[in-house]
């Protein structure tokens, strides 16, 4: 759900806004390119370069939204498993506290997760026995 294309086209983009590319070169120095449009028209662009993977339970990479030019981050996922669930937890670093302070005036991550939780209780496999 966090590496391939046809996957991030189901959630990544917040609220009613449609993903318009997504290329992703899942290896340490490569490159990744999001773009979604909203109902208004505008377009989020956001890139990065992979820095660390250690599959399967952690990305980390460069993140730039080119709507704020001046705002850079490192972000990194990192996945934990215990009695079958399954955590996410995600961690932006950002250069500066301006950069920190963009993020904290938008919930379009909440949108997003959420829509990435419907996507995978949807499609969680039913226990064994059940009907």
């Amino acid at each position: 759900m966090l590496t391939k294309p046809e996957h991030l086209r189901n959630w990544f983009a917040p609220f009613e806004c449609e993903m318009t590319e997504c290329s992703i070169d899942l290896r340490v120095g490569g490159d990744y390119h999001i773009v979604f449009v909203g109902r208004d028209g505008t377009e989020c662009s956001f890139r990065g370069t992979y820095l660390e993977l250690v599959r399967p339970i952690r990305i980390v990479g460069t993140w730039r939204f080119d709507g704020w030019p001046d705002v850079e981050a490192v972000e990194s996922f990192d996945l934990s498993e215990s009695d079958g669930v399954t955590t996410l937890t995600k961690t932006w670093t950002f250069a500066d506290e301006a950069g920190r302070a963009h993020m904290e005036r938008f919930d379009g991550q909440e949108s997003s997760f959420d829509k990435l939780e419907r996507l995978l209780s949807s499609i969680r496999r039913p226990e064994p026995g059940a009907d």
